[in-house]
């Protein structure tokens, strides 16, 4: 039942879009308590991910590229919530 980071994070991306069995996420969760590294990656990807989603909701712009203040913006946001 031992899972490796690269397993871990494998799982992480699949539970995110909701991809992952029941199985995978009892073992992500028991290496996320274990495991500081892969706690911060998904972590990190939860926030990536809600940041990209309200952005796609947004629509910003017409060709939906981010401008630099954008890109700016967003990375102050992904700093504050890691």
């Amino acid at each position: 039942m031992k899972l490796t980071c690269d397993e871990a994070t494998q799982i992480c991306d699949k539970s995110q879009y909701k991809e992952a069995t029941l199985w995978e996420k009892i073992k992500l969760n028991l290496h996320l308590l274990l495991c500081r590294r892969c706690g911060l990656y998904s972590k990190q990807n939860n926030v990536m991910t809600k940041c990209l989603e309200k952005h796609k909701n947004e629509d910003c712009s017409k060709n939906n590229c981010l401008c630099a203040e954008e890109k700016e913006v967003m990375e102050k946001k992904l700093k504050e919530n890691i």
